[in-house]
């Protein structure tokens, strides 16, 4: 999409806000199109993806005529932290026949870089190892010179009182096949450990695995620079406000040709808040509706930690937080985190739903420490996190695509919020 069809795109929808707030799918779909688009490499930390998300929102936010609430006058919120990225290499061959990757393997998001050609495999199922006293010595004993099938990984753990997904950690140096029964399920990580794990799909492994070759590169960034974009649609009181939250990050590139889009994930999300952020530009509220659009989410909600750290707008002059995170269906309705911290706004949003009957259903649910809204809460701030129900269960995977997600009843959430938000005028 060129600058003038984007700009047209933009004008045109702020056009439509002044007449009438029915047009919130086809502004939510046209959004999370260019979110999750190849030009935005799954927005994470190869090939400048979350950059290239915090510029487009930065723009939304300009065409929007929304205000900076930044002491240097920006959209801008800067931080940096450690990640580990893969933005070269990314092969996996067993027996001769070349992996898909993130189709048939995710590689441990913590691994280091790592290069062998037909290596023999030995396989050694830990589901065996019983004794509490030796098993560090069975993890140590591993020899470099082979790649290892390590099977019942999930048994060892349990039995050792180990996390699955600190397990890596674990291991020495060198290249290891987790053979894998569920879905594979990717992440992004902060620190690095000393192996080379592949979780392996268990239908890709046809027979006994007798060599492996690998290829991975690996780039640890001690200080990634990162952003926060944050606006706002002043109101009537200007230094109160109503805020809504999203995360605009997600787990980027596994490799330079495999990645994640992120579509429900949470392009979804800041579809939608970029939706609420074009209604307000044009219908302004008693209070002050600011907007935070927070990087680091998928390596540790770091976005939203670091703000609430170090506040543009101070905490105190929150009156309530809704953070969207996952808004890419509600067949199902919603689910209220911290629904029973602050009952009486979650009976407000059920009245205005059995009034309206925007979506089917509105579930509560109580704390959690899931999404960007949790660093809020816990300094004080009033907070809702709403994700919706309903999909085909695609998450941190390569398969959440925007074309897979339907979108269903999502207009109905954003009329939800509206009057929810109208309610407190």
């Amino acid at each position: 999409m060129n600058k003038h069809t984007d700009l047209l795109l933009a004008i045109l929808i702020l056009l439509a806000f002044t007449a009438t707030a029915q047009n919130e799918k086809p502004f939510i779909t046209a959004n999370l199109g260019i979110l999750t688009s190849p030009a935005m490499h799954g927005r994470g930390y190869v090939k400048d993806g979350a950059e290239q998300a915090a510029i487009f929102i930065q723009r939304r936010f300009r065409e929007y005529r929304l205000r900076p609430v930044t002491t240097d006058g920006t959209f801008i919120q800067g931080y940096a932290f450690p990640v580990n990225t893969f933005p070269g290499k990314m092969s996996l061959s067993i027996n001769g026949k070349e992996l898909k990757p993130g189709a048939d393997y995710i590689i441990d998001a913590s691994s280091v870089s790592f290069s062998g050609s037909d290596m023999k495999v030995k396989t050694i199922d830990l589901g065996k190892v019983t004794d509490k006293s030796s098993w560090k010595k069975t993890l140590s004993s591993f020899d470099g010179q082979y790649a290892y099938c390590l099977k019942n990984v999930d048994t060892f753990c349990k039995l050792f009182n180990q996390r699955p997904d600190r397990f890596s950690s674990l291991l020495p140096k060198g290249c290891y096949i987790i053979p894998q029964k569920n879905k594979l399920t990717w992440t992004v990580e902060q620190d690095t450990v000393q192996a080379t794990v592949f979780y392996v799909k268990q239908d890709a492994i046809t027979e006994t695995i007798k060599t492996v070759s690998a290829d991975v590169t690996a780039l640890w960034m001690p200080k990634q620079k990162s952003e926060n974009i944050i606006a706002c649609s002043p109101g009537m009181v200007k230094d109160t406000f109503i805020t809504f939250t999203a995360h605009y990050d997600h787990l980027g590139m596994m490799g330079d040709s495999t990645y994640f889009p992120g579509a429900s994930d949470n392009a979804s999300g800041t579809a939608m808040m970029l939706y609420l952020a074009a209604y307000y530009a044009v219908h302004p509220q008693r209070y002050s509706i600011l907007f935070i659009a927070f990087s680091g989410e998928e390596t540790g909600l770091l976005g939203s930690e670091f703000y609430v750290a170090h506040p543009v707008v101070p905490l105190a002059n929150i009156k309530f937080l809704t953070n969207i995170d996952i808004m890419g269906d509600a067949t199902d309705g919603v689910t209220v985190v911290n629904a029973t911290e602050y009952p009486q706004e979650f009976d407000k949003l059920k009245q205005i739903n059995d009034q309206h009957h925007y979506i089917p259903v509105i579930k509560s649910r109580g704390k959690a420490a899931n999404s960007d809204h949790y660093h809020f809460s816990e300094a004080g701030v009033p907070s809702f996190f709403i994700y919706s129900n309903g999909g085909k269960g695609y998450y941190h995977d390569i398969y959440d695509k925007g074309a897979e997600v339907t979108l269903n009843n999502v207009d109905g959430v954003a009329k939800l919020l509206i009057d929810f938000v109208s309610d407190f005028n």
